[in-house]
Order: structure tokens, then C-alpha cells, then sequence
């Protein structure tokens, strides 16, 4: 029997609308009925959030990542940890520029494939400047860039808000 591997979902956007179709596509993935604990995304109106600890088989990650992106308005991650037989993933997605996959190490750190280095370094040799952009496409920086805002949207909560100061 495959020893289950942890992770975490965090739908950082989606339509109030799409609730009971994620919790019911999640629920499908766990094989159990599941309802998110949704809250209010303070950064777009009409918009929730949620995050979920997982366990699962491995490959639970890819699993989850791939039936979330049946709603492209959402935006999410899936984190599924490493553990000593298998290295962890990590799954990105954002309306505007789609999904972003990476695999990952204990730490959570994204780890670059010899072959992608090789590829990234074959295609900049006539453009050497470009190598550092393809290498922060390859580590998903644009997608944690526009993913920020929101990840810190959860606390709002927490900050006191100044006005008139000055």
C-alpha cells in the first residue's frame, strides 16, 4: 500500500457562484464530500477564497491542479509535499497567464530539471540577456507575482487601516 503524501489548496479567487462546483470537484478528487471554508476575498467584490490541508495518495496534487482548472476565473494553488520516496509539486494558475507546474523539494523550494537548464541555456545562447527572463518563467515568478496581492489578501483582517493621516 502507497504510504499518503500531505498538501494544501488555496483558491485564492473565485465567484461566489463556483463554490458547491469546487467543493464538489475537490470532494470528487478526495473521494469524500467536502465543504471549503469560504471567507470573503476582500481584494475582488462578489469573489471567496479558501485553503484546505489534504492527504492523499501522490499524484493527488496533479489531480486536485488539474480538476480546479476546469474554472478558469479561479485563481489557485495546489502544494503537494514532498516526503522520502517521492519529491512534492506545486501548481499555480491565474486567469490571465493559465497554469504553472513545478516539482518541488522538502523544503518547498522549486527545482529546475538538467534538461530544462540545458534547453533554457540552448535557447539563450543567441540572447544571453534572456536567460534570466526564461529562468524566472521556469520558477513561475510572473504567476507568484500576480499571485501575491491576493495570498496576502487573508491579512487584511489584521491590519489597522489610517485615514486622514498627516
Amino acid at each position: 500500500m502507497q504510504k499518503p503524501v500531505r498538501g494544501m489548496i488555496f483558491i485564492h479567487s473565485a465567484p461566489r457562484a463556483l463554490r458547491a462546483h469546487i467543493d464538489w470537484a475537490v470532494g470528487g478528487v478526495l473521494e469524500c464530500a467536502l465543504n471549503l471554508p469560504w471567507i470573503a476575498q476582500p481584494i475582488l467584490p462578489h469573489a471567496v477564497r479558501a485553503e484546505y490541508a489534504w492527504e492523499g495518495p501522490a499524484g493527488t496534487g496533479a489531480r486536485l491542479a488539474s480538476a480546479l482548472h476546469e474554472w478558469p476565473q479561479a485563481r489557485f494553488e495546489v502544494v503537494e509535499e514532498s516526503s522520502p520516496w517521492q519529491d512534492g509539486g506545486r501548481w499555480m494558475f491565474t486567469p490571465s497567464r493559465g497554469m504553472h507546474a513545478a516539482q518541488t523539494n522538502r523544503a518547498g523550494d522549486i527545482v529546475l530539471d538538467e534538461n530544462l537548464l540545458r534547453l533554457a541555456l540552448a535557447e539563450s545562447q543567441s540572447a544571453p540577456a534572456g536567460l534570466a527572463e526564461r529562468l524566472r518563467g521556469l520558477l513561475g515568478a510572473g504567476w507568484d507575482e500576480e499571485l501575491e496581492v491576493f495570498r496576502s489578501a487573508g491579512d487584511l483582517g489584521n491590519l489597522a487601516w489610517l485615514h486622514g493621516v498627516g
